[in-house]
């Protein structure tokens, strides 16, 4: 293996002899320069792995010194070495990327330590991480056997969550891959736990988690009511938690977390179905009974979502809000969205404004339908950092950085998640059955029962029904359904994209968020 290559940089480099040898002697090569003119030079001209730069050099200073080595190569880490403690000096310093800072006098395990906390922090950080999740997974493993509620479901969920983010960039893929095979155990579980008690969280009185009906009045509606800030709320379409995670400190940066909720989506989890209880405040077959003229169901013809705003305002006015300054917007374009950002101030004087982004919806179509997209989200993790990439670059952020210079209490949520789907399982339906590839309803339906949550009587949680003897089947895991005829074609075609509409964590438990301005 290689030695380490060192360029130290000190005008009393020679006053360093013991701190030289000692790294010697750990099989470490340092090249020394006692100014900064020679040491760009010698940067120049060598392939160094880290450097020690002196800030204080008579000539040009280290701060001049570290501006040039970084022009030409920005990725090699610079530790800057000081007597100075004064705060203006360390500002500008880190603020032009140093890795670390040491305060002299400097002793030999201190540099020792910053050369492996900067040479070796991936691989150390791989090895503590994989030896944590190595103790965690059989606490993981007894928790999945005994979980039986939804708080606990939820709980178990973020922390299989967590240990996908921490594992993501290691170097073991033997543990990511244990890690994905616990997820599939534990969404076959919550399959079987989803199944025995999803129409029971419909009965009067029932211990039922927050859903996508109930999700506006038990928990947007008490920010509303404290009436010392406007609410921003905004419903990212198709978020799971683990997106939401990934651009969660970009958030941090204009807003303090207040409130964490995980809630569930209803089934279908599927934007005709959730995003319109959300806002409605309704279960859909009371969507279709109160509003005949706003609801469509899966077979008739025309946009499943185009009433949103007129569902928020019948809510609205139920809860006895009607007064509320409120303005509902839907972005469906960048074009919307910079329009959007762009007059944002105007929007100051409202006690609600409420905002349903349909980014990420539309990213997971496209990987369904673009070879390029399936190439740049092939995997979760992909999946994820596409996901951050939109978020930093959206017209979305513009309007967060405004909501919280003007003021605005914010609400993050989302209508339902979506899931990575594998493995297909066989479906049959007449010519009225529903398209959707996670859940069907019609009449006549035959499918593989151990892949799927069958519901002979929708109206038991809330669905409407097409005719008289239709059914709803929700894909279970990471099936997908396809029909028999063309089975080969759906089966290729569908295979591992993301789809949603029904029974998994990474559809049902999702987030919701409240922040207030920093």
């Amino acid at each position: 293996m290689d030695k380490i290559k060192i360029l130290w940089v000190d005008d009393e480099v020679d006053l360093l002899k013991p701190h030289i040898l000692f790294l010697e002697k750990k099989n470490y090569d340092v090249t020394t320069c006692n100014n900064g003119r020679d040491a760009v030079d010698v940067f120049a001209d060598g392939n160094f792995d880290i450097v020690f730069l002196d800030e204080n050099m008579p000539g040009m200073s280290g701060l001049e010194t570290l501006a040039e080595i970084k022009e030409k190569k920005s990725s090699t880490p610079v530790i800057m070495i000081t007597k100075s403690e004064e705060e203006y000096i360390m500002e500008e310093a880190i603020g032009a990327k140093i890795a670390d800072y040491l305060i002299k006098p400097v002793n030999p395990n201190q540099i020792l330590l910053a050369l492996k906390k900067n040479l070796d922090l991936s691989r150390l950080v791989s090895e503590k991480t994989t030896l944590d999740y190595q103790k965690e997974f059989r606490k993981i493993a007894v928790e999945m056997s005994m979980v039986n509620s939804w708080e606990d479901w939820a709980s178990l969920y973020k922390k299989l969550m967590y240990w996908e983010l921490e594992l993501e960039n290691i170097e073991d893929q033997n543990m990511v891959e244990i890690l994905e095979s616990q997820k599939v155990e534990a969404n076959a579980q919550f399959g079987k736990f989803v199944e025995r008690n999803y129409e029971d969280w419909f009965l009067p009185k029932a211990d039922r988690p927050v859903q996508s009906h109930t999700l506006f009045r038990e928990l947007v509606v008490p920010e509303l009511q404290k009436k010392d800030r406007p609410v921003l709320f905004v419903v990212i379409d198709n978020l799971r938690y683990d997106q939401w995670k990934v651009f969660e400190g970009i958030v941090a940066n204009h807003y303090k977390l207040e409130k964490e909720v995980p809630y569930y989506a209803i089934l279908p989890t599927a934007t005709q179905y959730a995003r319109n209880a959300i806002f409605s405040g309704l279960l859909p077959s009371d969507m279709e009974k109160q509003f005949p003229q706003f609801w469509k169901n899966d077979v008739d013809e025309g946009g499943k979502n185009m009433h949103e705003a007129d569902f928020l305002a019948a809510q609205l006015k139920r809860l006895g809000l009607q007064n509320l300054k409120s303005d509902y917007f839907k972005i469906t374009s960048l074009s919307q969205g910079r329009k959007l950002a762009e007059g944002f101030k105007a929007l100051k004087d409202n006690n609600l404004v409420t905002i349903v982004y349909n980014f990420i919806d539309m990213l997971s179509h496209a990987k369904t339908e673009m070879d390029v997209v399936k190439e740049l989200a092939s995997d979760d993790k992909a999946y994820r950092s596409l996901t951050l990439s939109w978020f930093q670059n959206s017209p979305l952020l513009e309007m967060i950085r405004q909501a919280q210079q003007l003021g605005f209490r914010l609400i993050i949520t989302t209508d339902h998640g979506t899931i990575n789907v594998k493995n297909p399982s066989k479906v049959i339906g007449d010519k009225n059955t529903s398209l959707n590839l996670r859940y069907k309803t019609g009449r006549s339906l035959t499918y593989e029962d151990r892949d799927v949550y069958a519901v002979k009587d929708p109206k038991r949680i809330g669905l409407p029904t097409i005719n008289m003897s239709s059914s709803y089947i929700f894909a279970k895991n990471d099936h997908f359904l396809a029909y028999v005829n063309n089975y080969n074609h759906y089966v290729s075609y569908y295979r591992n994209t993301y789809q949603h509409g029904g029974i998994s964590l990474e559809e049902m438990i999702v987030p919701f968020l409240v922040f207030n301005p920093k």
